[in-house]
């Protein structure tokens, strides 16, 4: 007898794996308390609205990859048709990054302020070539924040 409800198929396309990401960031910030607004519409440059002791924070949501010890993610988004691509970063537009990482489970909220232009590494194990200064460390972001 089969299941009313079949697997689903997963896609490698960017605009799935960033649903993906996007639901797995609401549910945790959920879990945890977070009040959140989902805005009308697409074409805003955030994801969500959280409400923290009365302000509200927009917040960008990210897919971060798990590479060589540390979570990679690009912070910035992408246009692109069949003549022109065009790069473009968030600052001045939201105030977090949350970056969901499937490999680990796990969300990080990231000040916009702390996160340079175009990505960023937080490192979950300590670098093979023993660097010490000015590494981020993807435990002092992590939910909860």
């Amino acid at each position: 007898m089969r299941s009313a409800l079949e697997k689903p198929i997963l896609t490698d396309h960017p605009v799935d794996v960033g649903q993906r990401s996007e639901g797995a960031i609401l549910a945790q910030l959920v879990r945890h308390g977070y009040r959140i607004l989902l805005p009308f519409g697409v074409n805003q440059r955030y994801d969500l609205v959280l409400e923290n002791d009365g302000k509200f924070l927009k917040v960008q949501c990210k897919t971060g990859r798990l590479r060589e010890g540390a979570i990679r993610f690009s912070s910035q988004s992408v246009q692109s048709n069949t003549s022109v691509t065009r790069l473009r970063n968030y600052l001045g537009e939201v105030d977090l990054f949350a970056v969901y990482c499937p490999d680990n489970d796990r969300v990080y909220m990231i000040p916009v302020a702390d996160v340079p232009l175009t990505g960023m590494y937080l490192r979950v194990e300590k670098p093979r070539n023993g660097q010490r200064k000015r590494v981020r460390w993807a435990e002092e972001y992590a939910l909860p924040a």
